[in-house]
């Protein structure tokens, strides 16, 4: 829905311009009259001729035709006035800066509403209501500051909170983050974050659009959309970092599986995020520290060379980079002698490289050239220069500025002596550097992006196929032979079963699969919990003493009757999480997954590399190549389970919940020997 008026106006009008730059429609007129704006610039007051130098209207009615319309004006007054500009005054872009919407109440919100029907009506575009405005190349349409200076090659910045996009660029520029265009969306009444990346995803030009972009986001309402614009764009050549608030849960949830106590919205939303290679982050320092690593060009491989002249941040520095998974790699041979003797008497040239306290531009200059042409083991290295303040440090920048703008690996400074030498980091960061003034939260920062998968490869379509869906009960727990034969509809093993009534049923059953066996209290949702399952059955005595027993159970007639497999337990589950679709989980069975809460979660589809990554995630999966004598497990065969799940919720998506719980496996082989599936409302596509 965004629109070229929006980005790119020839001429805008300030409804409620003012004089007074303490008001927001005073402080939108003047950074559009900062920014150089250079079309046709309007301004509506009622009780001005003329406001910071330009023409002004009385009313709406009086302008002439206007391509964007920024509303600073009373909420109550914004209908009115859009009515004009919509149906008048040819507008086709408006940016309602004002409070007192779906924010503040239902009335606010039948408002917004009623603003979306009449722009949408006009085939015009909204951003906001309840937000600080916009800036692109064009103009700077936001009533704060700062106001970046824009770069093309700059990061784009779409918040969902105007006061959070204020402190990222607050807090990004003096460390040299630059910014190609920022959108604050606000309540995001016609277009939110998602709408924005659909925008930036369709009008992509690899040649002038900016590579690097920042979300913001407290909800996710359309996640199938961010999904897909997301994707296609870090494909195209992006990369996108994001922080989501909003993470905890307001109380407890009741949940009737290990899936639906595990699962949460936010655990779909980082599975979202995974699935379309964005990076996650936590906080604006995070965001911003990731933002400056994704400005470098991107590494060739894993291996840092960590430079420095003072010893405790390389250590702390190559303690982190270790902790990500990441390498320093030692530096021998031929190629560290020559370096060494370059060096003063002392320095060290391992890795971390250090040239001591009294180190040179010129050293520096050495130690980089080598690291660029004579080490094959190096993918990118560190800077870490500060000063105690006693001399001039400007022939060191020199020397990292030339280096970064003609190195073909990357080069990420940290200058963390932000006050000794303050004008020498300014003027670095005026020709376009960037600065990472601590050297842990970088190293984070580049495991976090190294360590972020691309987006995944898309999954199969389970519905293009001639299997044909069966109706399945009404809202509620499936019975176990529904179960059974969902399971072996989707192709997944389960173990043979019999639902018996009689003890003779059971007993008849038991000796066809050959003892021992397991007996199920039929009915019972937490069967272990209520005491109504029985392993270890090795004889017909015992078989109709346990049937007994678990018939006495309350609601218990029939009983469940399995062969007693022996192997590794795994886990597996999915839920329906709302608006995301179905989370698949997946784990080691017993303790693993009830008590280390070691698990793994993706959004359906899913495809067999996805299902893959999953599995070699898990905190066990050392479990899965054999420990101690103990048989390994097939990741591949379970790897196919979890898409299977993921095919079956296709066919079938009103399934809410299902656990597989244990799965029994052996080998090659892997076995589901306890379901649960709870069926609700189908949701019609």
């Amino acid at each position: 829905m965004i629109n070229d008026k929006l980005i790119s106006p020839r001429s805008i009008v300030v409804v409620g311009g003012s004089e007074d730059t303490r008001k927001p429609g005073g402080k939108v007129l003047e950074n559009l009259l900062r920014s150089g704006f250079e079309g046709e610039l309007y301004v509506v007051n009622p009780r001005a001729d003329e406001v910071q130098g330009v023409r002004s209207w009385h009313d709406v009615k009086e302008l002439p035709q206007v391509d964007l319309a920024i509303l600073a004006i009373a909420a109550k007054y914004t209908l009115p006035a859009v009515e004009v500009l919509a149906a008048e005054k040819g507008t086709k872009a408006f940016i309602v800066l004002s409070a007192g919407f779906g924010e503040e109440s239902e009335e606010g919100a039948r408002l917004e509403r009623e603003l979306v029907r009449v722009i949408e009506a006009h085939g015009g575009t909204l951003i906001g209501p309840n937000c600080i405005g916009v800036i692109t190349p064009a103009y700077s349409g936001v009533f704060t500051t700062p106001v970046p200076r824009l770069d093309p090659q700059g990061v784009t910045l779409i918040s969902g909170s105007g006061a959070t996009a204020v402190f990222i660029m607050e807090a990004g520029m003096p460390n040299g983050l630059s910014f190609a265009s920022v959108f604050s969306v606000g309540n995001s009444a016609q277009n939110g974050v998602e709408e924005v990346l659909e925008y930036l995803d369709e009008h992509f030009d690899p040649e002038r659009s900016s590579r690097v972009v920042l979300l913001y986001m407290e909800s996710i309402r359309r996640p199938r959309k961010l999904l897909r614009h997301a994707a296609s764009l870090i494909r195209k050549g992006c990369r996108i970092a994001e922080v989501k608030a909003g993470v905890s849960a307001a109380g407890s949830r009741a949940a009737s599986s290990h899936t639906g106590a595990m699962a949460g919205s936010d655990e779909a939303a980082a599975a979202l995020f995974r699935k379309a290679g964005i990076v996650r982050c936590h906080s604006r320092e995070e965001l911003i520290t990731i933002a400056g690593v994704m400005l470098h060009p991107q590494p060739g491989g894993r291996r840092f060379a960590v430079i420095t002249h003072a010893g405790g941040p390389a250590v702390m520095l190559t303690d982190t980079l270790s902790q990500e998974g990441l390498e320093v790699p030692p530096l021998e041979g031929p190629a560290a002698e020559r370096l060494k003797e370059k060096l003063f008497p002392g320095s060290s040239v391992k890795n971390p490289i250090d040239f001591l306290a009294t180190g040179t531009a010129e050293q520096l200059d050495a130690i980089l050239e080598a690291c660029e042409n004579d080490f094959d083991e190096i993918d990118a290295m560190v800077v870490i220069f500060g000063s105690p303040g006693l001399f001039p440090v400007d022939d060191v920048y020199e020397v990292l500025h030339r280096r970064m703008v003609n190195a073909r690996k990357p080069i990420f400074p940290v200058l963390p002596s932000v006050i000794n030498v303050k004008r020498e980091i300014e003027a670095f960061i005026a020709r376009g550097h960037v600065n990472f003034p601590d050297e842990v939260v970088l190293g984070h920062a580049l495991g976090r992006v190294l360590n972020t998968p691309p987006p995944a490869p898309p999954a199969a379509d389970a519905t293009a196929g001639s299997r044909q869906r069966k109706d399945l009960p009404a809202p509620g727990y499936l019975d176990p032979v529904t179960v059974h034969r969902l399971l072996q509809e989707a192709g997944i093993p389960v173990v043979d079963e019999a639902v018996c009534d009689t003890p003779a049923a059971a007993r008849a059953f038991a000796r066809k699969v050959g003892y021992p066996v397991v007996m199920k209290a039929v009915g019972l949702l937490h069967k272990s919990d209520a005491g109504g399952v029985i392993t270890g059955i090795a004889s017909d005595e015992e078989l109709e003493k346990g049937f007994s027993r678990l018939t006495t159970l309350e609601g218990v007639s029939k009983v469940l009757v399995q062969p007693m497999l022996s192997g590794s337990e795994l886990f597996a589950g999915l839920k329906r999480e709302e608006p995301y679709g179905h989370l698949i989980l997946c784990g080691l069975g017993g303790i693993f997954v009830e008590v280390l809460h070691d698990y793994a979660a993706a959004l359906t589809p899913l495809s067999e590399e996805e299902a893959l990554q999953m599995i070699r995630s898990l905190r066990g999966y050392p479990l899965f190549k054999g420990v101690r004598g103990r048989k390994g497990i097939s990741e591949k065969s379970f790897a196919s389970i979890l898409v299977r799940l993921g095919h079956l919720v296709q066919m079938y998506p009103e399934i809410e919940e299902m656990d597989l719980n244990p799965l029994i496996a052996e080998g090659e082989r892997i076995t589901v020997v306890d379901a649960r599936i709870r069926i609700g409302r189908r949701e019609e596509e």
